[in-house]
Protein backbone atom coordinates (compact mmCIF):
# COMPACT_ATOMS: atom_id res chain seq x y z
CA UNK A 1 0.00 0.00 0.00
CA UNK A 2 1.38 3.40 -0.92
CA UNK A 3 2.19 5.24 2.34
CA UNK A 4 1.78 8.56 0.62
CA UNK A 5 -1.94 8.19 1.11
CA UNK A 6 -1.78 6.76 4.63
CA UNK A 7 -3.29 9.40 6.85
CA UNK A 8 -2.79 7.40 10.09
CA UNK A 9 1.04 7.65 10.39
CA UNK A 10 1.82 10.46 12.86
CA UNK A 11 5.40 10.76 11.63
CA UNK A 12 4.55 10.86 8.03
CA UNK A 13 5.35 14.00 6.12
CA UNK A 14 3.65 14.38 2.81
CA UNK A 15 6.02 14.91 -0.12
CA UNK A 16 5.38 18.00 -2.12
CA UNK A 17 3.48 17.64 -5.40
CA UNK A 18 5.09 19.65 -8.16
CA UNK A 19 2.66 18.75 -10.97
CA UNK A 20 0.74 16.05 -12.82
CA UNK A 21 1.69 13.94 -15.75
CA UNK A 22 -0.42 13.47 -18.88
CA UNK A 23 -2.28 10.56 -17.25
CA UNK A 24 -3.38 12.66 -14.32
CA UNK A 25 -0.91 11.09 -11.84
CA UNK A 26 0.91 13.42 -9.37
CA UNK A 27 4.60 14.20 -9.82
CA UNK A 28 6.42 14.60 -6.47
CA UNK A 29 9.52 16.57 -5.53
CA UNK A 30 12.78 14.71 -6.22
CA UNK A 31 14.47 12.98 -3.30
CA UNK A 32 17.69 14.89 -3.68
CA UNK A 33 16.00 18.15 -2.98
CA UNK A 34 14.20 16.67 -0.02
CA UNK A 35 17.43 15.28 1.48
CA UNK A 36 19.05 18.71 1.44
CA UNK A 37 16.21 20.06 3.50
CA UNK A 38 16.18 17.25 6.08
CA UNK A 39 19.82 15.99 6.31
CA UNK A 40 21.14 15.75 9.93
CA UNK A 41 24.71 15.54 11.38
CA UNK A 42 26.38 12.19 11.54
CA UNK A 43 25.76 10.09 14.61
CA UNK A 44 22.68 11.93 15.62
CA UNK A 45 19.48 10.01 15.68
CA UNK A 46 16.69 11.65 13.82
CA UNK A 47 13.50 9.64 13.85
CA UNK A 48 11.83 12.09 11.49
CA UNK A 49 14.56 11.67 8.93
CA UNK A 50 14.33 7.88 9.17
CA UNK A 51 10.59 8.08 9.07
CA UNK A 52 10.85 10.39 6.08
CA UNK A 53 13.04 7.93 4.31
CA UNK A 54 10.68 5.12 5.19
CA UNK A 55 7.57 7.00 4.38
CA UNK A 56 8.73 8.68 1.23
CA UNK A 57 9.75 5.65 -0.76
CA UNK A 58 7.95 2.44 0.09
CA UNK A 59 9.82 0.65 -2.67
CA UNK A 60 13.37 1.23 -1.30
CA UNK A 61 15.37 -1.17 0.94
CA UNK A 62 14.33 -0.86 4.58
CA UNK A 63 17.17 -2.51 6.51
CA UNK A 64 18.99 0.67 7.26
CA UNK A 65 15.87 2.61 7.91
CA UNK A 66 14.72 0.03 10.42
CA UNK A 67 17.91 -0.36 12.46
CA UNK A 68 17.04 2.79 14.42
CA UNK A 69 13.28 2.35 14.33
CA UNK A 70 12.08 1.59 17.84
CA UNK A 71 8.79 0.30 16.46
CA UNK A 72 10.44 -2.52 14.49
CA UNK A 73 13.34 -3.51 16.77
CA UNK A 74 11.73 -6.63 18.23
CA UNK A 75 10.11 -7.86 15.05
CA UNK A 76 11.76 -10.23 12.60
CA UNK A 77 12.76 -8.40 9.52
CA UNK A 78 11.72 -9.78 6.22
CA UNK A 79 14.12 -10.16 3.41
CA UNK A 80 14.54 -7.01 1.47
CA UNK A 81 12.53 -7.03 -1.65
CA UNK A 82 12.90 -4.65 -4.46
CA UNK A 83 9.83 -2.96 -5.77
CA UNK A 84 9.30 -1.36 -9.06
CA UNK A 85 6.91 1.46 -9.82
CA UNK A 86 5.22 1.40 -13.17
CA UNK A 87 3.33 4.63 -12.80
CA UNK A 88 0.03 3.04 -11.72
CA UNK A 89 0.86 2.07 -8.11
CA UNK A 90 0.94 -1.70 -8.70
CA UNK A 91 3.16 -4.17 -6.78
CA UNK A 92 5.13 -6.05 -9.46
CA UNK A 93 7.12 -8.25 -7.00
CA UNK A 94 10.56 -7.55 -8.41
CA UNK A 95 12.69 -4.67 -9.41
CA UNK A 96 12.72 -4.20 -13.18
CA UNK A 97 15.84 -3.25 -15.01
CA UNK A 98 16.85 0.31 -14.51
CA UNK A 99 16.14 2.02 -17.77
CA UNK A 100 15.09 5.40 -16.47
CA UNK A 101 18.02 7.71 -17.11
CA UNK A 102 16.23 10.68 -15.54
CA UNK A 103 15.95 8.93 -12.12
CA UNK A 104 12.34 10.14 -11.92
CA UNK A 105 10.73 6.84 -11.03
CA UNK A 106 13.71 5.10 -9.15
CA UNK A 107 14.09 6.63 -5.76
CA UNK A 108 17.52 5.89 -4.07
CA UNK A 109 17.63 4.06 -0.78
CA UNK A 110 18.11 5.90 2.45
CA UNK A 111 21.76 5.32 3.32
CA UNK A 112 23.16 5.51 6.88
CA UNK A 113 24.82 8.69 7.83
CA UNK A 114 28.60 8.62 6.89
CA UNK A 115 31.26 9.18 9.49
CA UNK A 116 32.66 12.15 7.67
CA UNK A 117 30.80 15.24 6.72
CA UNK A 118 28.64 14.64 3.76
CA UNK A 119 29.74 16.02 0.48
CA UNK A 120 27.68 18.86 -0.84
CA UNK A 121 24.80 17.72 -2.94
CA UNK A 122 25.08 18.73 -6.54
CA UNK A 123 22.29 20.93 -7.78
CA UNK A 124 19.37 19.04 -9.18
CA UNK A 125 17.62 20.00 -12.35
CA UNK A 126 13.90 19.76 -12.80
CA UNK A 127 13.20 16.41 -14.46
CA UNK A 128 10.88 16.19 -17.38
CA UNK A 129 7.93 13.84 -16.97
CA UNK A 130 8.18 10.67 -18.92
CA UNK A 131 5.66 8.10 -19.86
CA UNK A 132 5.66 5.24 -17.35
CA UNK A 133 6.38 1.85 -18.72
CA UNK A 134 3.54 -0.47 -19.54
CA UNK A 135 2.49 -2.84 -16.79
CA UNK A 136 2.98 -6.50 -17.24
CA UNK A 137 -0.08 -8.54 -18.02
CA UNK A 138 1.24 -11.71 -16.37
CA UNK A 139 0.84 -10.33 -12.87
CA UNK A 140 -2.12 -10.92 -10.60
CA UNK A 141 -3.14 -7.77 -8.81
CA UNK A 142 -5.36 -7.45 -5.76
CA UNK A 143 -8.06 -4.86 -5.35
CA UNK A 144 -6.40 -3.49 -2.26
CA UNK A 145 -3.25 -2.60 -4.22
CA UNK A 146 -5.05 0.09 -6.23
CA UNK A 147 -4.94 3.68 -5.13
CA UNK A 148 -7.17 6.41 -6.52
CA UNK A 149 -6.66 10.08 -6.22
CA UNK A 150 -10.37 10.88 -6.39
CA UNK A 151 -12.67 8.54 -4.53
CA UNK A 152 -16.44 8.62 -5.17
CA UNK A 153 -18.07 11.00 -2.79
CA UNK A 154 -21.55 10.09 -1.64
CA UNK A 155 -22.07 13.61 -0.36
CA UNK A 156 -21.81 14.96 -3.90
CA UNK A 157 -24.61 12.63 -5.00
CA UNK A 158 -26.71 13.85 -2.12
CA UNK A 159 -26.09 17.44 -3.15
CA UNK A 160 -27.10 16.66 -6.73
CA UNK A 161 -30.23 14.91 -5.55
CA UNK A 162 -31.09 17.86 -3.32
CA UNK A 163 -30.59 20.31 -6.18
CA UNK A 164 -32.78 18.21 -8.42
CA UNK A 165 -35.42 17.98 -5.70
CA UNK A 166 -35.29 21.72 -5.09
CA UNK A 167 -35.51 22.47 -8.79
CA UNK A 168 -38.39 20.06 -9.35
CA UNK A 169 -40.25 21.45 -6.34
CA UNK A 170 -39.83 24.98 -7.64
CA UNK A 171 -41.12 23.88 -11.02
CA UNK A 172 -44.09 22.20 -9.38
CA UNK A 173 -44.86 25.34 -7.42
CA UNK A 174 -44.66 27.46 -10.55
CA UNK A 175 -46.85 24.99 -12.42
CA UNK A 176 -49.36 25.05 -9.56
CA UNK A 177 -49.44 28.87 -9.68
CA UNK A 178 -49.93 28.80 -13.44
CA UNK A 179 -52.76 26.29 -13.14
CA UNK A 180 -54.33 28.38 -10.42
CA UNK A 181 -54.27 31.45 -12.64
CA UNK A 182 -55.77 29.48 -15.52
CA UNK A 183 -58.53 28.15 -13.28
CA UNK A 184 -59.27 31.63 -12.02
CA UNK A 185 -59.52 33.00 -15.56
CA UNK A 186 -61.76 30.10 -16.58
CA UNK A 187 -64.03 30.65 -13.57
CA UNK A 188 -64.33 34.35 -14.36
CA UNK A 189 -65.22 33.62 -17.99
CA UNK A 190 -67.80 30.99 -16.99
CA UNK A 191 -69.32 33.31 -14.40
CA UNK A 192 -69.56 36.10 -16.97
CA UNK A 193 -71.25 33.77 -19.46
CA UNK A 194 -73.70 32.57 -16.81
CA UNK A 195 -74.56 36.15 -15.85
CA UNK A 196 -75.02 37.21 -19.47
CA UNK A 197 -77.08 34.11 -20.24
CA UNK A 198 -79.23 34.58 -17.16
CA UNK A 199 -79.87 38.23 -17.93
CA UNK A 200 -80.69 37.34 -21.51
CA UNK A 201 -83.12 34.67 -20.39
CA UNK A 202 -84.81 36.97 -17.88
CA UNK A 203 -85.03 39.69 -20.48
CA UNK A 204 -86.52 37.35 -23.08
CA UNK A 205 -88.95 35.99 -20.48
CA UNK A 206 -89.93 39.53 -19.47
CA UNK A 207 -88.93 39.04 -15.82
CA UNK A 208 -86.63 42.04 -15.50
CA UNK A 209 -88.27 45.05 -13.81
CA UNK A 210 -88.89 47.73 -16.36
CA UNK A 211 -88.47 45.23 -19.20
CA UNK A 212 -91.32 42.89 -18.37
CA UNK A 213 -93.45 40.90 -20.75
CA UNK A 214 -96.12 43.58 -21.00
CA UNK A 215 -93.58 46.23 -21.97
CA UNK A 216 -91.99 43.84 -24.44
CA UNK A 217 -95.31 42.98 -26.04
CA UNK A 218 -96.34 46.64 -26.12
CA UNK A 219 -93.08 47.52 -27.86
CA UNK A 220 -93.57 44.64 -30.29
CA UNK A 221 -97.13 45.58 -31.16
CA UNK A 222 -96.17 49.14 -32.02
CA UNK A 223 -93.91 47.97 -34.84
CA UNK A 224 -94.38 45.78 -37.88
CA UNK A 225 -95.47 42.27 -37.01
CA UNK A 226 -95.71 38.98 -38.80
CA UNK A 227 -98.84 36.89 -38.24
CA UNK A 228 -100.13 33.67 -39.69
CA UNK A 229 -103.90 33.38 -39.49
CA UNK A 230 -106.12 30.51 -40.58
CA UNK A 231 -109.85 30.21 -40.12
CA UNK A 232 -111.46 26.98 -38.92
CA UNK A 233 -115.09 26.07 -39.53
CA UNK A 234 -116.37 23.15 -37.46
CA UNK A 235 -119.33 21.57 -39.23
CA UNK A 236 -121.65 19.45 -37.10
CA UNK A 237 -122.66 16.75 -39.52
CA UNK A 238 -125.32 15.28 -37.19
CA UNK A 239 -127.14 18.26 -35.72
CA UNK A 240 -126.16 20.87 -38.26
CA UNK A 241 -124.66 24.26 -37.63
CA UNK A 242 -121.11 25.59 -37.67
CA UNK A 243 -118.63 27.05 -35.25
CA UNK A 244 -115.90 29.42 -36.44
CA UNK A 245 -112.55 30.32 -34.90
CA UNK A 246 -109.37 32.08 -36.00
CA UNK A 247 -106.07 30.38 -35.21
CA UNK A 248 -103.52 33.21 -34.91
CA UNK A 249 -99.77 32.66 -34.72
CA UNK A 250 -98.09 35.96 -33.87
CA UNK A 251 -94.50 35.34 -34.87
CA UNK A 252 -93.34 38.70 -33.51
CA UNK A 253 -94.66 38.29 -29.97
CA UNK A 254 -94.39 34.46 -30.03
CA UNK A 255 -97.99 34.12 -28.93
CA UNK A 256 -100.72 31.80 -30.15
CA UNK A 257 -104.40 32.66 -29.88
CA UNK A 258 -107.73 31.13 -30.74
CA UNK A 259 -110.24 33.88 -31.52
CA UNK A 260 -113.82 32.62 -31.33
CA UNK A 261 -116.24 34.32 -33.75
CA UNK A 262 -119.97 34.16 -32.94
CA UNK A 263 -122.30 33.19 -35.76
CA UNK A 264 -124.25 36.40 -35.14
CA UNK A 265 -121.27 38.52 -36.22
CA UNK A 266 -122.39 40.94 -38.94
CA UNK A 267 -120.32 40.66 -42.12
CA UNK A 268 -120.76 41.73 -45.71
CA UNK A 269 -121.61 39.22 -48.39
CA UNK A 270 -120.25 39.10 -51.94
CA UNK A 271 -122.59 41.89 -53.03
CA UNK A 272 -121.79 44.06 -50.03
CA UNK A 273 -125.03 43.32 -48.21
CA UNK A 274 -124.95 42.77 -44.47
CA UNK A 275 -125.35 39.20 -43.32
CA UNK A 276 -124.31 37.05 -40.38
CA UNK A 277 -121.23 34.91 -40.18
CA UNK A 278 -123.26 31.72 -39.85
CA UNK A 279 -125.22 32.45 -43.04
CA UNK A 280 -122.08 33.46 -44.88
CA UNK A 281 -120.46 30.10 -44.15
CA UNK A 282 -123.48 28.26 -45.53
CA UNK A 283 -124.20 30.55 -48.49
CA UNK A 284 -120.92 32.11 -49.60
CA UNK A 285 -118.64 29.20 -48.88
CA UNK A 286 -115.09 29.36 -47.64
CA UNK A 287 -113.73 31.98 -50.02
CA UNK A 288 -116.52 34.52 -49.56
CA UNK A 289 -116.55 34.13 -45.80
CA UNK A 290 -112.78 34.47 -45.58
CA UNK A 291 -112.89 37.74 -47.51
CA UNK A 292 -115.74 39.05 -45.37
CA UNK A 293 -113.80 38.40 -42.18
CA UNK A 294 -110.72 40.04 -43.66
CA UNK A 295 -112.73 43.11 -44.47
CA UNK A 296 -114.37 43.28 -41.09
CA UNK A 297 -111.33 42.66 -38.88
CA UNK A 298 -108.57 43.96 -41.12
CA UNK A 299 -106.79 40.63 -41.11
CA UNK A 300 -105.24 38.54 -43.84
CA UNK A 301 -106.36 34.98 -43.52
CA UNK A 302 -104.00 32.64 -45.33
CA UNK A 303 -106.42 29.74 -45.67
CA UNK A 304 -109.60 28.02 -44.58
CA UNK A 305 -109.73 24.69 -42.74
CA UNK A 306 -113.10 22.97 -42.91
CA UNK A 307 -113.20 20.47 -40.06
CA UNK A 308 -116.21 18.19 -39.99
CA UNK A 309 -117.02 16.48 -36.68
CA UNK A 310 -115.97 12.96 -37.86
CA UNK A 311 -112.52 14.33 -38.73
CA UNK A 312 -112.28 16.08 -35.37
CA UNK A 313 -113.03 12.75 -33.70
CA UNK A 314 -110.30 11.02 -35.74
CA UNK A 315 -107.84 13.82 -35.01
CA UNK A 316 -108.32 13.50 -31.26
CA UNK A 317 -107.81 9.74 -31.52
CA UNK A 318 -104.63 10.21 -33.57
CA UNK A 319 -103.04 12.41 -30.91
CA UNK A 320 -103.97 9.95 -28.16
CA UNK A 321 -106.82 11.82 -26.52
CA UNK A 322 -106.86 15.23 -24.87
CA UNK A 323 -107.28 16.71 -21.40
CA UNK A 324 -109.82 19.44 -20.80
CA UNK A 325 -111.22 21.20 -17.73
CA UNK A 326 -114.89 20.61 -18.47
CA UNK A 327 -117.48 23.07 -17.17
CA UNK A 328 -120.58 20.86 -17.47
CA UNK A 329 -121.82 17.31 -17.83
CA UNK A 330 -122.59 16.22 -21.36
CA UNK A 331 -125.38 13.64 -21.42
CA UNK A 332 -125.16 10.52 -23.50
CA UNK A 333 -127.45 10.11 -26.46
CA UNK A 334 -128.80 6.91 -24.91
CA UNK A 335 -131.53 7.39 -22.40
CA UNK A 336 -130.72 6.38 -18.85
CA UNK A 337 -126.98 6.19 -19.54
CA UNK A 338 -124.44 8.00 -17.44
CA UNK A 339 -123.09 11.30 -18.78
CA UNK A 340 -120.75 10.91 -21.70
CA UNK A 341 -118.55 13.73 -20.39
CA UNK A 342 -118.37 14.57 -16.70
CA UNK A 343 -117.67 17.97 -15.24
CA UNK A 344 -114.25 18.27 -13.61
CA UNK A 345 -110.62 19.25 -13.85
CA UNK A 346 -108.28 17.58 -16.36
CA UNK A 347 -110.86 15.25 -17.82
CA UNK A 348 -109.46 12.88 -20.42
CA UNK A 349 -111.59 12.96 -23.56
CA UNK A 350 -111.61 10.48 -26.38
CA UNK A 351 -112.53 11.46 -29.91
CA UNK A 352 -116.24 10.87 -29.43
CA UNK A 353 -116.27 12.66 -26.08
CA UNK A 354 -114.33 15.62 -27.52
CA UNK A 355 -116.85 16.07 -30.33
CA UNK A 356 -119.76 15.84 -27.90
CA UNK A 357 -118.22 18.45 -25.58
CA UNK A 358 -117.19 20.85 -28.42
CA UNK A 359 -120.69 20.92 -29.93
CA UNK A 360 -122.76 20.82 -26.74
CA UNK A 361 -125.04 23.76 -25.96
CA UNK A 362 -127.23 23.31 -22.94
CA UNK A 363 -130.85 24.40 -22.73
CA UNK A 364 -131.07 28.17 -22.45
CA UNK A 365 -127.30 28.67 -22.85
CA UNK A 366 -125.87 31.41 -24.99
CA UNK A 367 -123.92 30.58 -28.11
CA UNK A 368 -120.78 31.84 -26.49
CA UNK A 369 -120.81 28.92 -24.01
CA UNK A 370 -120.64 26.40 -26.81
CA UNK A 371 -117.93 28.44 -28.55
CA UNK A 372 -115.78 28.40 -25.43
CA UNK A 373 -116.03 24.59 -25.25
CA UNK A 374 -114.99 24.37 -28.87
CA UNK A 375 -112.01 26.57 -28.08
CA UNK A 376 -111.02 24.29 -25.18
CA UNK A 377 -111.03 21.25 -27.46
CA UNK A 378 -108.93 23.02 -30.11
CA UNK A 379 -106.36 24.03 -27.51
CA UNK A 380 -106.24 20.46 -26.14
CA UNK A 381 -105.59 19.15 -29.66
CA UNK A 382 -102.80 21.66 -30.25
CA UNK A 383 -101.12 20.66 -26.98
CA UNK A 384 -101.02 17.02 -28.10
CA UNK A 385 -100.12 17.41 -31.76
CA UNK A 386 -96.42 17.38 -32.71
CA UNK A 387 -94.58 20.69 -33.00
CA UNK A 388 -92.46 19.24 -35.79
CA UNK A 389 -93.85 20.40 -39.16
CA UNK A 390 -93.15 17.07 -40.85
CA UNK A 391 -94.79 15.03 -38.11
CA UNK A 392 -97.79 17.39 -37.98
CA UNK A 393 -98.17 17.12 -41.76
CA UNK A 394 -98.18 13.34 -41.50
CA UNK A 395 -100.99 13.59 -38.92
CA UNK A 396 -103.01 15.77 -41.31
CA UNK A 397 -102.39 13.38 -44.17
CA UNK A 398 -103.53 10.47 -42.04
CA UNK A 399 -106.94 12.12 -41.66
CA UNK A 400 -107.47 11.63 -45.41
CA UNK A 401 -109.50 14.82 -45.46
CA UNK A 402 -110.29 16.81 -48.57
CA UNK A 403 -108.93 20.23 -47.76
CA UNK A 404 -109.69 23.65 -49.14
CA UNK A 405 -107.37 24.61 -52.00
CA UNK A 406 -106.31 27.70 -50.04
CA UNK A 407 -104.73 25.52 -47.36
CA UNK A 408 -102.96 22.35 -48.62
CA UNK A 409 -101.77 19.62 -46.29
CA UNK A 410 -98.21 20.91 -46.00
CA UNK A 411 -99.30 24.45 -45.13
CA UNK A 412 -101.88 23.23 -42.64
CA UNK A 413 -99.32 20.94 -40.97
CA UNK A 414 -96.80 23.78 -40.70
CA UNK A 415 -99.41 26.14 -39.17
CA UNK A 416 -100.57 23.55 -36.64
CA UNK A 417 -96.95 22.77 -35.66
CA UNK A 418 -96.24 26.44 -34.90
CA UNK A 419 -99.39 26.78 -32.85
CA UNK A 420 -98.58 23.53 -31.02
CA UNK A 421 -95.19 24.94 -30.03
CA UNK A 422 -96.90 27.87 -28.29
CA UNK A 423 -99.58 25.70 -26.71
CA UNK A 424 -97.06 23.27 -25.18
CA UNK A 425 -95.21 25.98 -23.26
CA UNK A 426 -98.27 27.97 -22.19
CA UNK A 427 -97.93 30.89 -24.63
CA UNK A 428 -101.43 30.31 -25.88
CA UNK A 429 -104.79 31.82 -25.02
CA UNK A 430 -108.40 31.74 -26.15
CA UNK A 431 -110.35 34.96 -26.74
CA UNK A 432 -114.00 35.51 -27.57
CA UNK A 433 -114.91 38.34 -29.92
CA UNK A 434 -117.87 40.09 -28.26
CA UNK A 435 -120.57 41.47 -30.52
CA UNK A 436 -123.65 43.56 -29.98
CA UNK A 437 -127.16 42.15 -30.41
CA UNK A 438 -127.22 43.50 -33.98
CA UNK A 439 -123.99 41.67 -34.73
CA UNK A 440 -121.77 44.72 -34.88
CA UNK A 441 -118.55 45.14 -32.93
CA UNK A 442 -118.26 47.33 -29.90
CA UNK A 443 -115.41 49.77 -29.54
CA UNK A 444 -114.00 47.69 -26.71
CA UNK A 445 -114.11 44.54 -28.83
CA UNK A 446 -112.46 46.31 -31.69
CA UNK A 447 -109.64 47.56 -29.49
CA UNK A 448 -109.02 44.32 -27.58
CA UNK A 449 -109.17 41.93 -30.52
CA UNK A 450 -107.90 43.95 -33.43
CA UNK A 451 -105.32 45.98 -31.51
CA UNK A 452 -104.04 43.45 -28.99
CA UNK A 453 -104.39 40.20 -30.93
CA UNK A 454 -104.26 41.30 -34.54
CA UNK A 455 -101.52 43.88 -34.07
CA UNK A 456 -103.13 47.11 -33.02
CA UNK A 457 -103.41 48.56 -36.52
CA UNK A 458 -105.07 47.38 -39.65
CA UNK A 459 -102.52 46.02 -42.04
CA UNK A 460 -101.82 48.21 -44.99
CA UNK A 461 -104.06 47.13 -47.85
CA UNK A 462 -102.80 46.36 -51.28
CA UNK A 463 -102.29 49.23 -53.64
CA UNK A 464 -105.49 48.45 -55.55
CA UNK A 465 -107.48 47.28 -52.51
CA UNK A 466 -110.65 49.12 -51.56
CA UNK A 467 -110.58 51.52 -48.64
CA UNK A 468 -112.43 50.11 -45.64
CA UNK A 469 -114.96 52.47 -44.16
CA UNK A 470 -116.60 51.80 -40.81
CA UNK A 471 -119.98 53.44 -40.41
CA UNK A 472 -121.91 54.15 -37.22
CA UNK A 473 -125.48 55.33 -37.46
CA UNK A 474 -126.23 58.35 -35.24
CA UNK A 475 -129.07 59.77 -37.27
CA UNK A 476 -131.79 58.27 -35.13
CA UNK A 477 -133.14 56.51 -38.23
CA UNK A 478 -132.45 52.82 -38.82
CA UNK A 479 -132.32 53.39 -42.55
CA UNK A 480 -129.22 55.54 -42.20
CA UNK A 481 -126.85 52.59 -42.14
CA UNK A 482 -128.31 50.96 -45.25
CA UNK A 483 -128.28 54.24 -47.12
CA UNK A 484 -124.61 54.81 -46.35
CA UNK A 485 -123.75 51.22 -47.27
CA UNK A 486 -125.25 51.54 -50.73
CA UNK A 487 -123.41 54.80 -51.45
CA UNK A 488 -120.05 53.46 -50.28
CA UNK A 489 -120.29 50.14 -52.12
CA UNK A 490 -121.26 51.91 -55.32
CA UNK A 491 -118.28 54.21 -54.80
CA UNK A 492 -115.88 51.25 -54.62
CA UNK A 493 -115.36 51.25 -50.87
CA UNK A 494 -115.49 48.31 -48.50
CA UNK A 495 -118.32 48.83 -46.07
CA UNK A 496 -117.84 47.85 -42.43
CA UNK A 497 -120.87 48.10 -40.20
CA UNK A 498 -120.22 49.77 -36.87
CA UNK A 499 -123.76 49.48 -35.57
CA UNK A 500 -125.88 52.19 -34.05
CA UNK A 501 -124.83 54.90 -31.64
CA UNK A 502 -126.49 57.79 -29.86
CA UNK A 503 -127.98 60.61 -31.84
CA UNK A 504 -125.40 63.03 -33.16
CA UNK A 505 -126.07 66.52 -34.46
CA UNK A 506 -123.29 66.62 -37.04
CA UNK A 507 -121.47 63.95 -38.96
CA UNK A 508 -117.74 63.21 -38.70
CA UNK A 509 -115.25 61.54 -41.02
CA UNK A 510 -112.13 60.51 -39.08
CA UNK A 511 -108.74 59.44 -40.44
CA UNK A 512 -105.55 58.55 -38.56
CA UNK A 513 -102.46 59.43 -40.59
CA UNK A 514 -101.89 62.48 -42.73
CA UNK A 515 -101.55 60.21 -45.74
CA UNK A 516 -105.18 59.12 -45.25
CA UNK A 517 -106.62 62.64 -45.34
CA UNK A 518 -107.31 62.49 -49.06
CA UNK A 519 -109.11 59.16 -48.62
CA UNK A 520 -111.29 60.64 -45.89
CA UNK A 521 -112.08 63.65 -48.08
CA UNK A 522 -113.26 61.39 -50.91
CA UNK A 523 -115.41 59.37 -48.48
CA UNK A 524 -117.04 62.58 -47.27
CA UNK A 525 -117.85 63.60 -50.87
CA UNK A 526 -119.30 60.15 -51.56
CA UNK A 527 -121.65 60.43 -48.58
CA UNK A 528 -122.56 64.03 -49.37
CA UNK A 529 -120.89 65.45 -46.24
CA UNK A 530 -119.08 68.80 -46.11
CA UNK A 531 -115.25 68.99 -46.07
CA UNK A 532 -115.42 70.45 -42.56
CA UNK A 533 -116.57 67.02 -41.33
CA UNK A 534 -113.15 65.53 -42.11
CA UNK A 535 -110.98 65.39 -39.01
CA UNK A 536 -107.81 63.68 -37.93
CA UNK A 537 -108.29 61.37 -34.99
CA UNK A 538 -108.56 57.73 -34.05
CA UNK A 539 -110.67 55.69 -36.44
CA UNK A 540 -111.95 52.20 -35.77
CA UNK A 541 -109.18 49.64 -35.55
CA UNK A 542 -110.69 47.54 -38.34
CA UNK A 543 -111.08 50.36 -40.85
CA UNK A 544 -109.06 52.95 -42.69
CA UNK A 545 -111.68 55.65 -42.23
CA UNK A 546 -114.48 55.89 -39.67
CA UNK A 547 -117.76 57.69 -40.26
CA UNK A 548 -120.32 58.75 -37.66
CA UNK A 549 -123.57 59.74 -39.35
CA UNK A 550 -125.29 62.67 -37.70
CA UNK A 551 -128.61 64.32 -38.22
CA UNK A 552 -127.09 66.44 -41.00
CA UNK A 553 -126.75 63.33 -43.19
CA UNK A 554 -129.40 63.09 -45.89
CA UNK A 555 -130.93 59.63 -46.15
CA UNK A 556 -131.90 58.64 -49.69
Amino acid sequence: MNDRQNPHDPYYQQPQIVGYDEYGQPVYQQPGQQEQQHQQPQGQYDPYAQQQGYGYDPYAQHQQAQQHDPYTAQQPQPQPQAYGYDGYGYDTGQQPAAVDTTAQWNIPQQAPAPAAAPAPTPPQREPEPVVPEQRRADRDYGTGQFSFIEEPDEDSEDVIDWLKFTESRSERREEARRRGRNRMVALIVVAALVVVGGVGYLWSAGKIPGLGGSEKQTAATTGPQQRDVIVVHLHNTKKGGTSTALLVDNVTTKQGTTVLLPNSLAVADDEGNTTTLGKSVDDDGSDGTRESIDTLLGTRISGTWRLDTPYLENLVELVGGIEVDTDTDVPDTKKGASPLVKKGQAQTLSGQMAVAYATYRGPGEAETKQLMRFGQVMRGVLRKISDDPKAATITVQTLAQILDPSLPERDLGASLAKLAEHAKIGDYKTALLPVQPDGTLTDAATESVVKDILGGTVKAPDKDAAVRVAVKNGTGNDDGTESARIKLVNGGYAFVSGGNTGTEVSSEVVYKAAADKEKATQVAKTLGLPATAVKQGKPAANADVSVVLGQDYKIK
